[in-house]
């Protein structure tokens, strides 16, 4: 029997750890959007957690072009997609490009973690909306070169990622592939795996 959208979140938290807070289990990236608009309030509390995410010298060479459904800078950034993404995004009402400075402000020495600080931004404002019972989803697949051209950004930025923003929605109405990945519980690498004392040998 096909799952409920209530059942799938519930489905999709991780499973409980001790010491770990709640809003970090919660956190997950649906395909699935409602047909809902996010209010202006919200995106200004979702931006907010992400003008405090931490940076190199505090740089904070992030750059966010928000798209609300309906407008030009969402056309643009759709128009941007793969086929692919266009065809489960179609409806969502939000639209973020992130694109990140390549260079220090204050001296124009190249910043090689611009990228990583801009990562760490679009991580708080994934915590946030969460938070505000939203669920966010980052792409790679988009035309990098489509998008710079529509919003004129500098050579001198990197382009980031698509992310889609919005209410969970039902994900019956998406194809059979992407409706079994949304209805399949979540799995990470064990921290064995990725935490190290040096190379293959586990912390933890």
């Amino acid at each position: 029997m096909p799952h409920t959208p209530e059942e799938i979140e519930k489905l999709k938290h991780a499973p409980a750890v001790p010491g770990v807070e709640d809003i970090f289990l919660r956190r997950w990236s649906p395909r699935a959007f409602a047909d809902k608009d996010v209010s202006a309030e919200d995106l200004k509390k979702i931006f907010e957690a992400a003008r405090w995410a931490p940076s190199s010298y505090n740089e904070q060479p992030w750059r966010f072009f928000l798209g609300r459904r309906g407008d030009a800078t969402y056309q643009k950034i759709f128009d941007s997609l793969v086929e692919f993404n266009q065809g489960w995004v179609k409806g969502a009402p939000v639209l973020i490009l992130s694109v990140a400075s390549k260079k220090f402000s204050q001296n124009g020495n190249p910043n090689y973690h611009a990228l990583h600080d801009t990562g760490a931004a679009t991580v708080s404002l994934a915590l946030e909306a969460t938070v505000l019972g939203l669920h966010m989803h980052s792409m790679a697949g988009f035309d990098h070169g489509k998008a710079r051209r529509a919003f004129d950004v500098p050579a001198d930025y990197d382009m980031g990622a698509v992310t889609v923003l919005g209410y969970f929605g039902d994900p019956h109405k998406l194809h059979d592939q992407l409706r079994s990945n949304e209805e399949a519980p979540r799995e990470r690498r064990a921290l064995s795996e990725f935490v190290l004392t040096e190379w293959d040998n586990p912390a933890l």
